[in-house]
């Protein structure tokens, strides 16, 4: 079944379709507000500067208050005007709050909530929950707690703020009013609490991926269609009733529901029972990437850090001609099958075949980048990086003194030896160094030692497909499972870093509401390749078709075996390897170009129209003052 797609339709509805409205506080509500779990924190904190322009002092973004979080990501400032009458009511509820300028691009203003509240007060809300609505709620599960807490000072504060908003000018108090937009099925709860009490607020509920749909992708056996399945059912075999019943709860209420992709509605469809009223595609803020035409040069810069790495792990046992080696990388959270890991090992074992058979002379170096509870480094890699970075420094030594050396030589006309001017103990050492730096066996394939359970998917899948980075394999596989960060002893450098250094990006998921990744590396001016089973590849295709060229192509998986997949993207990668320096140039230059498709300001106009059609449906200034 095709997805749907429920554009709205302003002209129809009579409304303005653009900016936000004058007289109307925007309140953006999710629990990674300031909070880093995971996707919804960097969409937040991207759209945070596009909102800031839209909406300017309208608008304000409320999160929970985690303390350790809050330190790093918040600047504390005094609350002022309206925002001070508001927290003042809301303390006097025994609610602590915190406020200031969120540290991102923007400073949006920022309420974080205290969510340590007595467990009375949580079980007083859980209670509500089962009286009325039939969710049972766990008790000794943390997580569930924060989230009924929050969702319980949210709706307090948004009490205390709609009256302290609409209180500024009584003589106009009919054009004030507030509208909140909430986030995943941690920052929804709220809805149902306050459509609870009556509260005149217009409210919006964005879904990034359903709870119980990512659940079902990671199983053993995914359906092929979610249509007919019995969600409850599903929801208590995977142990996620409440939480897959408190997204319900906020999709039913909801003045406006709204998710990320083509492919999430069918699942809000499908699994939450409510058609989504808008898509709302992601997107990035494209000029905080941008670095206008040096990203060619640091493209080079970051490419000779990635050599290092490469010298450090494959050059003791054979050296690998660095200017016909490209750098492939795939990333993303360790869920081996959604984020096509698998796909992505086949495929480098295909293309190894391919580049022995055509005789090209690349060489492909391939990493996988996720995280894992790790021990440590391998102490083998480590130590030959260590050994590396002694060659370096002696090499630097001998360098510095045979400049100066020369030149006094070459100046006074005398003869010039190279072996002679050196010194002596400087040349015992580098022979040395070099002695050390040489080790027997093949280069591992996993930079860490795992903790735990050895029986690592990724490292299953790489030995069944024959990667061993033998020295006569045209493609070498690094499994690197812990995030790039210049604390790594083997990186020194930034994952975007990284990421600008590589040549092509592979994101072959197989579930994937949306999917930055790849966004990313367009927005950093490298290629990259998605597919159809993501958001952000379905997008792609629904509104641009297929690209051409790399900016980015969309593997077609959707009813394909994952065979046909692994040769359709091996042979892409071929035809990768197969391209001039010049070409992969061009490539760079339509990917950055191509990016700015994808910037906020482009793709916030979903946001806009979406929030214009809850005021709309929401309660009118006439019921408003009626609720008085």
């Amino acid at each position: 079944m095709a997805p749907s797609r429920p554009d709205i339709d302003l002209e129809r509805t009579g409304l303005p379709g653009g900016r936000g409205s004058p007289g109307v506080l925007l309140v953006e509500i999710g629990y990674e507000v300031c909070n880093p779990i995971g996707g919804i924190y960097q969409v937040l904190r991207s759209k945070a500067a596009t909102m800031v322009d839209h909406w300017d002092d309208r608008y304000l973004m409320v999160g929970p208050y985690i303390p350790d979080q809050a330190a790093l990501e918040m600047e504390p400032r005094r609350p002022t005007g309206w925002l001070a009458r508001a927290l003042t009511a809301l303390e006097e509820t025994g609610i602590g709050c915190h406020t200031g300028r969120w540290l991102v691009p923007g400073r949006p203003r920022v309420v974080l909530l205290d969510i340590n509240l007595p467990i009375e007060r949580i079980n007083a809300e859980k209670f509500y929950l089962w009286e009325h609505e039939r969710v049972g709620s766990p008790s000794g599960d943390a997580m569930v707690d924060g989230v009924i807490a929050f969702a319980d000072v949210t709706r307090h504060f948004l009490r205390a703020a709609d009256h302290a908003w609409r209180d500024q000018r009584p003589a106009r108090r009919q054009s004030r009013r507030v509208l909140a937009h909430f986030h995943e099925w941690m920052g929804g709860l709220a809805i149902p609490l306050i459509k609870r009490e009556g509260q005149p607020i217009a409210t919006v509920f964005t879904t990034h991926a359903t709870l119980l749909g990512r659940y079902l992708a990671s199983s053993e056996s995914p359906p092929d269609d979610i249509q007919g399945i019995d969600s409850t059912a599903e929801a208590d075999r995977f142990g996620i009733r409440a939480r897959h019943d408190y997204e319900r709860l906020a999709t039913r209420d909801c003045d406006v529901m709204t998710t990320i992709s083509p492919l999430t509605g069918q699942e809000c469809e499908h699994l939450l029972d409510r058609k989504p009223d808008a898509i709302l595609p992601n997107g990035l803020d494209i000029g905080r990437l941008s670095v206008g035409h040096e990203f060619q040069t640091l493209h080079a810069v970051f490419k000779e850090k990635i050599h290092h790495f490469t010298m450090g792990h494959f050059f003791p046992t054979r050296p690998i001609d660095l200017d016909r080696t490209l750098y492939f990388f795939t990333s993303g959270r360790y869920e081996p099958r959604n984020k096509g890991f698998d796909l992505f090992i086949r495929a480098n074992a295909r293309l190894n075949q391919l580049l022995k058979e055509t005789n090209n002379p690349s060489t492909v170096v391939s990493f996988i980048v996720t995280r894992r509870d790790v021990r440590s480094i391998d102490p083998v890699v480590l130590q030959n990086r260590a050994v590396l970075d002694e060659l370096e420094d002696v090499c630097e030594h001998i360098a510095d003194d045979l400049r100066d050396r020369l030149f006094r030589t070459a100046a006074s006309e005398g003869r010039v030896s190279l072996d002679s001017l050196a010194e002596e103990y400087w040349m015992l050492r580098l022979k040395r160094t070099q002695a050390a730096f040489r080790t027997r066996g093949w280069p591992s394939v996993i930079t860490h030692t795992l903790e735990g359970d050895p029986r690592d998917e990724v490292l299953t899948e790489i030995t069944v497909a024959g990667l061993r980075n033998d020295p006569e394999d045209r493609v070498k596989i690094v499994y690197h499972p812990q995030f790039i960060s210049p604390t790594n002893p083997l990186w020194g450098m930034e994952y975007d870093q990284f990421v600008r250094g590589c040549h092509l990006g592979i994101f072959p998921s197989t579930y994937e509401p949306w999917g930055y990744t790849p966004l990313e590396c367009l927005a950093l001016g490298v290629p990259a390749i998605t597919t159809d089973m993501s958001g952000f590849g379905d997008f792609v295709l629904e509104r641009h078709a297929q690209p051409q060229g790399w900016a980015p192509w969309v593997l077609p998986r959707k009813g394909k075996t994952i065979e046909h997949a692994v040769e359709a993207m091996a042979q892409r990668m071929l035809e990768f390897c197969q391209l001039t320096q010049r070409e992969r140039i061009r490539v760079r230059n339509a990917a950055e170009q191509r990016s700015w498709l994808f910037d906020w300001m482009e793709m916030a106009e979903a946001y806009a129209q979406a929030h214009e059609f809850a005021l709309h449906r929401g309660p009118q200034p006439a019921e408003i003052e009626g609720a008085l």
